[in-house]
């Protein structure tokens, strides 16, 4: 028996049934690629902001580890050891304080990281400091790469430089939020040969860095200013003071923006001697006279510092 050819009508029908079950499909290929691809966004913009949440939790932590990490170079410098290179001292003092905050974030998620201080820099600003990590970091096959900055404040640590100039040896102390030079002073400037050594006997200095509020400086001449500055102990900026890193190494003054603190003496002597500033007592070594000749606890200052200051001369406070 002969088959039956199939007519034009039928050709239409089989074809269009073809075209239908390829068009199908291919839209089943599609809806299950696109399933796919949300997926395996969803599972990358997960470990994506898994990975932002913990390098934002890791620079708020740099912060406070880089804070701790210069209190313990400062600590050195009072226990009597010299830093000769600060930058580098901190950098060993921080990767440390990272090593174990590494494990802890190990342990909290489950997280593989790897850190390592890159610099510890000074700011336009003496009050920050600069750290900068890099940071790597593994968790479930995804892997990142970045570098991590944070400023850390000096404000509340104490001033490293009068014991890192002098060493604990020459008998300087420091108790009730002062450094008490003792005879430490006088002696280091009896040893240079500069004038009026014994105006520096039993000389005080602020132990603690706080920031002066009285901006600008010049209305340290006001009623009462000087006299809260002084019972307070503020410190203030100066392109001629050291910053802290080089505090910490000892130096009066550096290439860096700094500050510098007002050393006063208690004496009744009227001699000219250096000027009072701690960067011309350590450093620059220029002379001024009292700016009340008839006050023990007047400070020693050049002309320039007095404009500075606004203390046009013989103030009380």
């Amino acid at each position: 028996m002969k088959r039956k050819k199939l007519d034009s009508k039928g050709n239409i029908i089989v074809g269009t049934t073809a075209i239908l079950i390829v068009a199908l499909l291919l839209i089943c290929i599609f809806v299950v690629t696109t399933i796919n691809f949300i997926h395996d966004s969803n599972i990358e913009s997960t470990a994506n902001d898994n990975f932002k949440y913990i390098i934002e939790d890791y620079s708020r932590n740099l912060e406070v580890l880089g804070r701790d990490s210069i209190a313990e170079a400062t600590q050195k410098v009072y226990n009597g050891l010299p830093v000769h290179d600060s930058e580098d001292q901190i950098k060993k003092n921080l990767a440390k304080r990272l090593s174990e905050k590494n494990e802890e974030y190990k342990k909290k998620y489950d997280i593989d990281l790897t850190s390592e201080p890159l610099s510890v820099e000074p700011t336009d600003s003496p009050w920050k400091i600069l750290f900068k990590v890099k940071l790597n970091g593994k968790k479930d096959g995804e892997m990142f790469s970045q570098i991590v900055e944070s400023n850390s404040s000096i404000e509340g640590l104490r001033d490293p430089l009068p014991v890192a100039k002098l060493t604990i040896a020459s008998g300087i102390m420091a108790y009730d939020d002062k450094i008490h030079y003792k005879t430490a002073l006088s002696a280091y400037m009896l040893l240079h040969n500069f004038d009026s050594p014994e105006s520096y006997i039993e000389a005080t200095a602020p132990l603690t860095m706080k920031k002066c509020p009285y901006d600008p400086y010049v209305h340290h001449g006001d009623p009462n200013v000087l006299r809260d500055c002084l019972d307070t102990g503020y410190f203030h900026e100066s392109a001629d003071g050291s910053c802290y890193l080089c505090r910490l190494e000892g130096k009066g003054k550096c290439p860096h923006y700094g500050m510098e603190v007002f050393i006063q003496t208690h004496t009744p002597l009227g001699n000219e001697s250096l000027s009072c500033s701690d960067h011309v007592v350590f450093a620059d070594h220029y002379n001024g006279q009292k700016i009340d000749p008839d006050d023990w606890d007047s400070l020693i200052l050049d002309s320039s510092h007095r404009k500075k200051y606004g203390l046009s001369g013989n103030e009380s406070y």
